[in-house]
Order: structure tokens, then sequence, then C-alpha cells
């Protein structure tokens, strides 16, 4: 069954869908320009302009591709297509548009009765097909593969900015198609920024270093993160890190189908809480992984979502010391029909550079 298909069997029948959501629109078309897309029995259309027609005809085989016009809009278009076909219901996403967006939209589409989409799209997205898996493999594969090439580039002297560079740089020569994000590249006393920008901070002998990175590949994200010490790190960062590859590994072997996320997150908290650094672990275990780099499902705490084959997940508990700095290990996984299997080889035991 196609996507779009899927998405119209949770809806009544005589409702249209206006996807606003580059994501959304990605996921269920193909198409990456700018526009919208319009779906219902019947109508499978890109509301595009020119410079994004030629492109939409090529990525969206079995979709029309129509083009705004002087004085007519894209919602203008949406709507004689909607009044053609006779459709007066338009589920939308209301997560998405604005407020001031809903009134024009409610003004240019008299008659159109608005209901909300509910996270339809992204709540089919959750589960990864074998195409989908693929490209996030290869991702990962890209990533881990950089990995090794910047573990023989970080020396003392370095800066955090030249780390950051000769990654990204590095990801791009190996076939990632841009980056899943900005990489983060924290040394010494930076790590325990979990966010950290990479600055002018020269590495020095001793440190910790925490470099959370991902390459892209056709439209699919990875995700990994790994600190490594830079000459003997001091018995506490040692001590950290331990705990946190207890911790990371345990809530990994956590992840299975019909495990609520609230566990896996609990798991890896726990373990750190026990070991006294509790309160140096601020954020969630994980989230979702694919068209974006945060998706669902999240593993947090206050997630009681169960996990299911096909769901891609993060599992990256961390300790943030300030003043000190920090620690994070996290792979990229897929759900099983049996458990979890990892995506990222790259070995989490301290690496010594």
């Amino acid at each position: 069954m196609k996507r779009t298909d899927k998405l119209l069997s949770s809806l009544p029948q005589d409702t249209a869908v206006l996807v606003h959501n580059p994501s959304n629109i990605f996921y269920l078309s193909g198409y990456t320009g700018e526009g919208l897309l319009l779906v219902a029995p019947g109508i499978h259309a890109v509301i595009t302009d020119f410079r994004y027609v030629e492109a939409a005809q090529r990525q969206c085989p079995g979709f029309s591709v129509h083009t705004i016009r002087s004085g007519v809009s894209h919602v203008d278009v949406a709507y004689e297509l909607l009044n053609s076909a006779g459709y007066k219901t338009l589920a939308v996403e209301d997560n998405v548009i604005t407020v001031r967006d809903m009134r024009k939209m409610e003004s240019a589409m008299p008659g159109v009765r608005f209901v909300p989409l509910d996270f339809q799209p992204e709540k089919l997205r959750e589960v990864k097909d074998e195409d989908e898996l693929s490209r996030i493999e290869r991702a990962c594969d890209i990533t881990c593969q950089a990995f090794e090439y910047i573990c023989g580039f970080i020396a003392p002297g370095r800066t955090e900015r030249e780390v950051q560079l000769a990654l990204d740089y590095k990801m791009l020569q190996l076939g990632s198609q841009g980056l899943a994000f900005s990489t983060i590249v924290a040394s010494g006393e930076n790590g325990s920024l979990p966010h950290a920008v990479p600055g002018d901070r020269e590495i020095r002998e001793g440190d910790m270093v925490t470099i959370d990175f991902g390459a892209r590949v056709d439209g699919y994200d990875a995700d990994m993160t790994r600190t490594v010490a830079v000459g003997q790190p001091g018995e506490r960062m040692r001590r950290i890190y331990d705990i946190v590859l207890n911790a990371q590994e345990s809530a990994q072997a956590s992840v299975a189908p019909g495990v609520r996320c609230s566990h896996v997150d609990a798991v890896a908290r726990d373990l750190i809480t026990e070991a006294g650094y509790g309160e140096c672990f601020g954020h969630s275990t994980g989230h979702g992984v694919g068209i974006d780099i945060h998706e669902e499902p999240r593993v947090s705490s206050r997630s009681e979502q169960v996990l299911v084959p096909g769901n891609i997940v993060t599992v990256e508990p961390g300790i943030y010391v300030p003043g000190l700095g920090g620690v994070r290990i996290e792979n990229t996984c897929v759900v099983t029909e049996t458990g979890v299997r990892a995506l990222c080889s790259a070995s989490k035991e301290l690496r010594i550079l």
C-alpha cells in the first residue's frame, strides 16, 4: 500500500488532506522542493511555483503538478482542485499552520470545513520500511567511517572548530548528502554542555572530547555520539565514562517490541542516579530518527509509547558536570521482531588517542 493510501485510510472518505510540513511532503511523495501537497481519493497533487515544476515532475511520478499564477496562491490552487472534485472537508496540519495562515485559508476557502490531521503522517513515519531502514543504515555506515578518520585527526592543539570542519568534510567525501544536523564537538570543560557549539578552544592533553554527529543519505539521518580521550583522562572522568557506558549498553539491551519508552529511559537513568550523577543527566535517553533528526517515538520518562518492530531510536545517556566536562555515548538502533539491533558499529569502549 502506498504511503498516501495508508494516510487516507485513517480518515473519512470524504476528507482531503493538505500537507505543509516539508518532511511529511517528502515522506508521502518524494518531493523535496517548496510548496504544498494535496491528497484525497482521486487527487494526488503537488502545488508549487515555476522554480520547482520540473523537479516535482521528476521526483513525483503519479502526482499531478500544479503551478501558482500571478494573484493565485498555493491555497487558491488547492481550493480549485477541491472544488472540482467536490471535497468540502480538509484535514490540515494544525501543529504546523500558524493562526494567521489558518485565517487566510479560511478566508480563501469558503464552504470548506477544516479538521485537524492529528499527526497522522508523523504516526506513519514512526515505523520504517525496508527502504527507509536501508537509507539510515547507509547513513550510519558513513558516520562510523568518518569517526574512524576523525580519531586520527584529533590531537592537542587542534580546535573544536577544526575537528568539526574536518569531520563534516569527511562525511561529505564518503557520500553524505548534507548533514543530519550541526556537528557537536565539545572538549574539556565544554563537555558539560550537551549541545555545545564548536569554538576556538584548543584540545589539550588529558581532555575528553564529545562528538555528536550524523550523515544524511537519500533524505534520512544517522545520529551517533562518541566521547574519546586525548591522552590519559583523569580518574573521575574515566569513572564517569564507565558509568555512562554501562547505562547506554543496559538501556540499549532493554529495547524490544512491547517495551515502553519510559522503561528504556528508566534503565539508563536509574543506573546514573545510583552512581550519584542523577542531577547531571537532564535530557531524555533518546528519540526517533528518520527524515528528521528528532522524531517519535521519544525515549523519555514521560513517554508511555510502546516500541514496535521498525521503530528507529537513539539511546544516548550522558553525564554533564559544569567546570569538569561530560560524557555522552549514543547509538542509533532499530527495533527488530525479537529485540534490538544497533546500526552504529563504531566501538563504544573508551578510545585513548
